[in-house]
């Protein structure tokens, strides 16, 4: 199955980014494309901008990366309390290509953070609306303190997080057994 991984970041050493591509790399059999949000060049969302140009190239691009893919690893990065400014533009433009962005793909929906919560409180903002919107969320985990749980080399260091991670994933790829 193809995997659509990201993290929701643009920075170029981004920690969602590499726990997404963790997390799609972990089951079993999965081609993985690896996403970078830095590709997706975009003027702010607006109802204006929209009516004067249209619906940017970028957005239309980011639709039918979702729809060529099996399905969707987001890791969300958060910024005070939410969303990345360039992953909500990527994502309100992409619902104007189609509300339904997610287009019903298996999703497993993850963010992480230097800190203790792991980035939750994006994780909760994302979990809640992305089923709205043709998310078929099918798993989500937190991975708190990044720098002190992970390693690339061996993943997730802390025992009770790895098995809950595994169960995470686990739930995520079962729709493809």
């Amino acid at each position: 199955m193809k995997l659509l991984a990201f993290g929701a970041s643009t920075s170029a050493s981004s920690i969602n980014r590499i726990f997404a591509n963790y997390a799609a790399r972990s089951v079993e059999g999965a081609e993985v494309t690896d996403l970078d949000l830095n590709t997706f060049d975009l003027p702010i969302f607006s109802e204006d901008e929209e009516a004067a140009n249209g619906i940017p190239p970028s957005a239309h691009r980011f639709k039918e990366l979702i729809e060529s893919h099996d399905g969707i690893v987001i890791s969300m990065a958060e910024h005070n309390g939410s969303y990345t400014a360039a992953f909500k533009n990527l994502y309100d433009w992409s619902s104007r290509v189609d509300y339904q962005v997610w287009a019903d793909k298996p999703m497993l929906l993850l963010a992480t953070s230097p800190g203790g919560r792991g980035g939750q409180t994006v994780l909760e903002a994302a979990a809640a609306t992305f089923p709205r919107m043709g998310a078929n969320l099918l798993g989500t985990f937190s991975l708190p303190s990044f720098q002190e749980n992970f390693a690339e080399a061996d993943g997730i260091k802390d025992g009770e997080l790895a098995a809950e991670f595994g169960r995470a994933v686990e739930a995520f790829a079962d729709v493809w057994k």
